[in-house]
């Protein structure tokens, strides 16, 4: 490197994980060999989205940016022989989305150090990323406790000549899982034709979205379970279940140009039969105790609702009615009669218990007719830093790890069976020296000119 030996930027506690709305901060250390003249040494912060519609170009078809911040930390001068450290400090914005990398584009962030150096001498910069992670938390996703559920109906020719009809239902138990929970799917087939049918299937599907001028759709298989066949005017129930892998989140909020989400697909190999099952991939997955709250609060304002509606009757004075009194006899005079207060105070209603306090169904956890070994895609998953944080975890099923590995682009740390301990953060593959964004460092002659 001539006279610059080391150039370099550290991020305090070597933290590489951000969340939107925090601060980033550390130093960019330089160290030369001999004198050095320099105009300005400026570090900058951005984060960006690219897409393209060819698989893995950096020469971006669309762009939109986040954030682009640029402070200066030395001005005109001579860097010495040795070493120098310059601190940083940046803010990341609320809005930022959480970081991601797939195929047809990604979601970058990074800090950029310059040294901006006399004319007809070689300028300098360094670079290194950072990662952006806005969790997901599924008890904020509306009727996320619900099953995803839908139906089809399909007739089909077989033999040439014979017609039949397959109804196809199928639901799961929820509709948000996050990293080793099961997806618990329900089928029931109907069979009405003289034919045997192909073998059951289910898969976790992931859909990405590129906005390009013409959308760009990639869609992956992650998991894969399979069962059997439904024979010729039969009708069968078939439960499955379904481990979620590491995956990013379903929701990048803040982005217009990636959308993902993902789908339990469930059919038949014969005939061409299948439905789709939406669902949600978060971050913090379901507590039972907020649903609970939720419903008595729910329960508490529907009781206050049907009360305001039906305001309580006021209490009305009723006067006694005497049957007349026979003519007075000879004799001492009779006694007042007293007569009792008809008046009815009002009486405060019973309190009612509040319904909906006790937690959600158990789930089911039926065993599959037939089963085979989940099956996991290689390189099935797009990168998003997939911090996990196993205090807010609550499993809805036995978790497993999934069987063989996982494929996925980045890796990401596997379920530990000590679920109270935290899990080690593993980071994404390194971007590296890379030439994206294709653009030149930004030059300040002109600002810094004596």
């Amino acid at each position: 490197m001539g006279k610059l030996q080391e150039f370099n930027i550290t991020f305090d506690k070597n933290k590489d994980v951000y969340s939107p709305g925090e601060s980033i901060s550390g130093t960019v250390s330089i160290k030369v060999g001999q004198l050095l003249q320099c105009k300005a040494i400026k570090v900058n912060c951005n984060g960006f989205c690219g897409i393209t519609s060819k698989v893995n170009d950096t020469a971006w078809t669309l762009e939109e940016q986040y954030f682009n911040s640029t402070i200066s930390v030395a001005d005109k001068g001579t860097l010495k022989q040795g070493e120098h450290t310059f601190p940083f400090k940046f803010l990341i914005p609320e809005s930022a989305p959480t970081s991601f990398e797939g195929n047809y584009g990604r979601i970058i962030y990074r800090v950029r150090a310059f040294i901006n150096t006399p004319r007809f001498t070689k300028d300098y910069n360094t670079e290194k990323a950072f990662y952006l992670l806005c969790l997901l938390n599924l008890n904020e996703v509306p009727d996320i406790w619900e099953p995803s559920s839908s139906a089809v109906t399909q007739q089909f020719t077989y033999l040439l000549v014979k017609t039949g009809t397959v109804v196809l239902k199928a639901q799961t138990d929820l509709k948000g899982y996050t990293q080793g929970q099961i997806i618990q799917v329900l089928a029931q087939i109907h069979n009405q034709s003289g034919k045997s049918t192909g073998n059951m299937a289910a898969s976790l599907m992931q859909r990405v979205t590129y906005e390009t001028k013409r959308p760009t759709h990639d869609v992956r298989t992650i998991a894969e379970v399979e069962g059997g066949v439904v024979k010729a005017g039969k009708e069968s129930e078939w439960k499955e279940q379904i481990i979620v892998p590491p995956l990013p989140q379903s929701s990048l909020i803040g982005c217009d140009l990636i959308k993902m989400d993902y789908y339990v697909k469930v059919c038949l190999k014969s005939p061409d039969v299948m439905l789709m099952l939406p669902i949600h991939i978060g971050n913090v997955s379901l507590d039972k105790k907020l649903r609970s709250s939720k419903k008595a609060a729910s329960a508490c304002s529907a009781e206050d609702t049907q009360e305001s509606a039906n305001p309580p009757s006021t209490s009305t004075t009723t006067t006694l009615t005497l049957p007349p009194r026979p003519a007075p006899k000879p004799g001492p005079r009779p006694t007042p009669r007293s007569r009792a207060s008809s008046h009815n105070p009002h009486s405060a209603p019973p309190a009612d218990s509040p319904q909906g306090a006790e937690g959600g169904a158990p789930m089911n956890d039926g065993l599959p007719n037939k089963r085979q070994s989940q099956l996991v895609s290689p390189n099935a998953f797009s990168y998003a830093p997939g911090l996990f944080f196993s205090q807010n975890q609550q499993h809805n099923g036995p978790s497993p790890a999934p069987p063989g590995s996982t494929g996925a682009t980045a890796p990401y740390p596997p379920e530990s069976s000590a679920s109270l301990m935290p899990t080690p953060l593993i980071l994404p593959p390194d971007y590296g020296a890379s030439a994206y964004p294709q653009e030149a460092p930004p030059s300040y002659d002109d600002s810094f000119n004596t």
